[in-house]
């Protein structure tokens, strides 16, 4: 375990990278994509991402803190490996069928793929996780934040009342 220590933290340093692009223009990008996806307000938007980031911050330092709980590693490399298929889809999908650039498909495809993809190599090559336990914990996580968005989109909406430009 000792080996991945040290790269554990590309993680939330790179989600957050990640979505700091995403808070720069997708809210006034939602806009053209509204025959997919309702135009999101950045309240709603900006409270959710600052969600989504604090739990990729969490689940890395438990999992290096207490990297002897079974459940916190499955958590932390399915929330990785989540953020490997984010980078598809929705970002290069968007992109490639509204033949308009999605925000977040830069950082997402040049950074976010290359980078976790090397970090879950790297810990199947030191027997941390199993190809097999990525793939299941990705689905797990993947689908658990995927029913947290709504969530966190409707919190943003009535807890949040800055005015919009």
């Amino acid at each position: 375990m000792n080996n991945i220590t040290s790269i554990i933290l590309i993680f939330p340093l790179a989600i957050t990278l990640h979505n700091l692009e995403e808070a720069l223009w997708l809210p006034q990008w939602s806009r053209f994509a509204k025959q997919y996806h309702k135009p999101i307000d950045k309240n709603e938007f900006y409270f959710a991402l600052i969600c989504v980031t604090l739990l990729a911050y969490l689940s890395s330092i438990f999992f290096l803190f207490f990297n002897e709980v079974v459940i916190l590693k499955y958590i932390y490399f399915g929330f990785v490996g989540m953020m490997i298929l984010n980078a598809i889809f929705p970002h290069l999908i968007a992109t490639i069928v509204l033949k308009r650039y999605a925000p977040g498909v830069i950082t997402g495809i040049f950074m976010n793929v290359p980078c976790f993809s090397f970090l879950i190599t790297f810990a199947i090559k030191e027997n941390v996780i199993s190809p097999f336990e990525v793939i299941i914990s990705t689905a797990i996580v993947g689908g658990i934040i995927l029913a947290l968005l709504p969530i966190f989109f409707e919190l943003g909406r009535r807890l949040i009342m800055f005015e919009e430009d």
